[in-house]
């Protein structure tokens, strides 16, 4: 208590005073006060930076203690104070790994964080290339017999990492979450796809947490789930949305659905599409869209469940909610960019609800569809139809619903002067003259076998049919537009005028207008997260609020330039002295250590027995019974000897008394004269 209270003055004068009375808690015989002075050693820093020498002295005889609730003050001190001083890890790394499982769960934190970065220092990774043998299949192997063989990477662990990841998995049964996060960090930064995989279970098990645990757990689980989705697959029923969840919980449960639904079976497809579409009725409006961005992101990860989630979708685009029919037209509008000639019908059924949804960008979906798709098959091309119904309204119309208007009309004109291009270069083709045989181009008296302004000579620059309805729509929306409040709308559709203002030359305008689009694919939420590191704020948080990525690990070190490991062995011969068995180590319990003795013991005596039973030599028995004899002899000596001196001992011993009676009675007899007197 002294120590924390003296370490807790926040005096630089009395920093020596501190340094010594760490110094003095080193030794001290109780380990409490050992770990009041590792906890007091980042304090002395922080008053006096100077001191620093020594307490490197005092923190490398703290790493090596026995008491494993030490030893994690002591790897705690060390990350504050220097934490790249990798040199004070090397003899104390296979014990601090052996104590990890009894630290608490501070110690536990610290130790992983400490040990992740030793390893990408000091333990390089290997890879080794291992054919893989692939027979061929029965009837194959009777008519040719050849084997197929291909080479595969197999990643070759360290021993001593080996022996920390074997440590940490003990760790994943532990009741503090962080704990159980941190070693799903540490099997991410350094393990296998084995040690990632056996970390899964644990992970979920979170869930089962209260609800702020349960959000922490579920963005690690995520993280996780973008890089092995189909080890989730069998948890796929502890993701199920209950009544009380929030809806920061349920968009990170239907998150998980739909990383995991292109590995799943048919029966459970079909559960997490039933889920989604009972959460599309939901009375909050949030988790609403949330489930219907769902069903599109498992529809555009599986193609032969697209037709069934666009039949959910169809059934929210005629919803009183205007979000939730603006969601679901958006994922529609998706869906249908993908297969474009298969949804003509879609299309179709999505403009005859144009009457019927009130809301804006719904609207503006609708309309964009419509135009998009106006020039795919002429029979059932019903954009012209849809202009004309839209410009009725055009001025009741909202923002983004009038610049998609305009979008349309231009794209239904543009179509229109293609068409027409086409029919005069077709008519063309058919009304020119056949080729002659002979070549009059030398002949100045040849005359041209048709006449000048015959049909055949189409002024390209003619303007349109007026009297057609496409034009007179066009110039008509046009005139609406030039005379509308919003100045985007003024500004684009002066743009598209000029596009389109000459009919011979509308190149530039379809690569503008008719440019095939890219087809969209929804990504998880998530993928911006994706490579941050567990149990950093950051994944909770995101990237773009502006805390950092937390102490990132460094890069692993190139094999030939990590330490040598033999300097990790000499923890072991150092603390044989202390109890321990040579070579394992010095802070093992008592009651091995005893056990490790007892068979040594009976080992030798086993090795002395064997040696027994070789044949021996008359000589040799001989030999035998003369030291047996001799040492009889030495024995009965030692008994006699020590007879003689029990015997002397005795009559010193009585002579001794008979002198302290004599001496008691001249003392009476004095007294007695004394007293007659």
């Amino acid at each position: 208590m002294a120590l924390r209270v003296m370490s807790g003055i926040k005096v630089p004068v009395i920093s020596q005073i501190v340094s010594l009375a760490i110094k003095r808690g080193c030794g001290d015989m109780s380990p409490y006060v050992r770990k009041a002075a590792a906890l007091a050693i980042p304090k002395c820093y922080k008053l006096d930076p100077n001191t620093l020498p020594q307490l490197l002295d005092y923190l490398s005889i703290l790493l090596g203690d026995k008491q494993y609730y030490v030893a994690g003050s002591a790897v705690t001190a060390y990350l504050e104070i220097c934490p790249e001083r990798v040199d004070l890890i090397h003899k104390h790394y296979r014990s601090l790994v052996r104590k990890l499982v009894d630290m608490d769960e501070w110690g536990q934190l610290a130790t992983l964080r400490l040990m992740s970065i030793y390893a990408r220092k000091c333990l390089p990774t290997r890879t080794k290339k291992t054919r893989k043998s692939r027979t061929t299949g029965f009837y194959d192997d009777e008519a040719s017999g050849e084997e197929g063989s291909t080479l595969e990477e197999v990643q070759i662990l360290d021993p001593d990492l080996e022996l920390f990841l074997k440590a940490c998995k003990s760790l994943l049964h532990s009741r503090n979450s962080a704990v159980i996060v941190s070693v799903a960090r540490c099997f991410m930064d350094l393990g296998t796809l084995e040690h990632i995989d056996s970390a899964i279970g644990p992970l979920v098990a979170l869930l089962r947490s209260p609800q702020d645990i349960q959000q922490i757990a579920l963005y690690n689980i995520v993280d996780v789930c973008l890089a092995r989705p189909e080890r989730f697959v069998r948890y796929a029923d502890h993701f199920l949305v209950h009544a009380p969840d929030p809806f920061s919980v349920a968009r990170l449960k239907f998150e998980v659905w739909t990383l995991i639904y292109p590995h799943c079976e048919n029966h459970i497809r079909d559960m997490i599409l039933y889920e989604l579409e009972h959460f599309t009725r939901a009375l909050n409006p949030d988790i609403v869209q949330e489930s219907v961005r769902a069903i599109g992101r498992c529809a555009q990860s599986d193609d032969h469940a697209s037709a069934r989630c666009l039949r959910l979708l169809l059934k929210q685009v005629s919803s009183l909610d205007g979000n939730l029919s603006a969601e679901a037209l958006t994922v529609i509008r998706h869906l249908i960019q993908q297969d474009p000639q298969s949804h003509t019908k879609t299309v179709i059924r999505l403009a005859k609800n144009l009457d019927t949804t009130p809301n804006p960008e719904a609207r503006a979906t609708i309309i964009w569809l419509v135009g998009e798709f106006a020039g795919t098959d002429d029979e059932s091309n019903i954009a012209p139809d849809v202009l004309r119904i839209l410009a009725k309204g055009f001025a009741g119309e909202s923002e983004p619903a009038k610049l998609q208007i305009v979008l349309l009309a231009a794209k239904v004109y543009l179509h229109y002067l293609n068409h027409i291009r086409e029919q005069q270069s077709q008519a063309s083709a058919q009304e020119r003259p056949p080729a002659t045989t002979h070549d009059d181009s030398d002949n100045p008296f040849a005359t041209s076998s048709s006449p000048p302004n015959s049909a055949s000579h189409t002024n390209p620059k003619e303007p349109p049919n007026l009297d057609h309805p496409i034009p007179k729509l066009w110039n008509y929306i046009l005139l609406l537009a030039r005379y509308d409040t919003s100045y985007d709308l003024r500004d684009r559709t002066r743009t598209y005028r000029a596009l389109l203002s000459n009919a011979s030359s509308t190149q530039l305008a379809s690569l503008l207008l008719l440019a095939p689009k890219p087809v969209p694919h929804g990504p998880s939420p998530s993928e911006s997260r994706k490579g941050l590191p567990l149990g950093s704020t950051s994944l909770v948080l995101g990237s773009k609020v502006g805390i950092g990525h937390g102490q990132e690990l460094p890069e692993w070190v190139e094999e030939g330039q990590e330490p040598d490991p033999k300097l990790r062995d000499e923890v072991g011969a150092q603390n044989d002295h202390l109890g321990g068995v040579s070579g394992v180590g010095g802070d093992r319990p008592a009651g091995e250590a005893l056990d490790a003795a007892v068979r040594g013991e009976r080992a030798k005596e086993t090795e002395k027995g064997k040696g027994r039973m070789v044949e021996k030599s008359l000589e040799d028995w001989l030999g035998e019974e003369g030291e047996e004899s001799d040492g009889e002899d030495d024995l009965e000596e030692e008994e006699s000897e020590y007879e003689e001196i029990t015997d002397s001992e005795e009559e010193e011993e009585e002579d001794e008394r008979a002198e302290t009676k004599a001496l008691v009675r001249d003392e009476e007899s004095s007294s007695l004269s004394s007293s007659k007197a």
